[in-house]
């Protein structure tokens, strides 16, 4: 019988086989462990690595092949867009200005109750790293993924990964160490759970203008850096 757990949710365990694909870990044509070894790993139903595999399958990232198992589909290389690759942190925030108030509405409209607790849980272990800025835009950058995986769209769900992806860059990294301290993050957490509420409230507007504030916080912040 299966053992769900609390811990993570199918958002969060495509994240880890993203990051493995995208690192090279599993590399194109590999075949991932079954849904029971990976269920096992991950402490997770098997229902939730499925559907973690369908979110990844929707990505292009793995093919499902009945009777045979999973296969990754994209090699590291593939998945590096010149694009992304020479993005600037600036033109990230920009790029989900266009994207992320819209997709608060769009989760009014079809995020469902196990969104919400993946959501949650994001937010609880945002919230237990506000003196581990790396563990924070870890949990933060699962928490933006997850409000566009639970619009349903797989079109926007794949360009706010490409987006996400600029995240790690070097660039990134250097922004992020002087950007995030535990006065930030706290500020971020309070936003999110702001923007979270107003879509279990089923308040499109709202939560579109909280991610506007959000954004809007988080662009200063880089300015800021970027002019020291």
């Amino acid at each position: 019988m299966d053992k769900p757990s609390n811990r993570i949710g199918s958002s969060e365990v495509a994240g880890i086989l993203r990051n493995e694909i995208a690192s090279g870990l599993l590399a194109a044509h590999d075949r991932l462990p079954s849904e029971r070894v990976l269920a096992q790993t991950y402490n997770v139903a098997r229902g939730t690595i499925r559907e973690a595999l369908g979110r990844l399958e929707s990505q292009g990232l793995v093919e499902v092949r009945a009777g045979s198992g999973t296969y990754v589909s994209r090699t590291p290389t593939e998945l590096t867009n010149p694009v992304v690759a020479n993005a600037r942190p600036l033109e990230l925030i920009d790029a989900r200005f266009a994207l992320e108030p819209h997709i608060c509405r769009l989760a009014v409209l079809h995020a469902r109750n196990q969104d919400f607790e993946q959501a949650e849980a994001l937010l609880a272990e945002m919230e237990a790293s506000a003196g581990d800025p790396p563990a924070f835009s870890a949990a933060d950058t699962a928490f933006h993924n997850l409000l566009a995986e639970s619009t349903g769209n797989s079109l926007l769900i794949w360009v706010v990964g490409q987006i996400s992806s600029v995240r790690n860059q070097e660039q990134w990294s250097r922004m992020l160490h002087l950007t995030l301290n535990e006065a930030i993050i706290a500020d971020y957490n309070a936003q999110h759970r702001q923007i979270l509420d107003a879509i279990r409230s089923r308040e499109p507007e709202r939560a579109a203008n909280l991610m506007k504030g959000h954004l809007e916080a988080a662009r200063l912040s880089l300015t800021r850096s970027a002019a020291t």
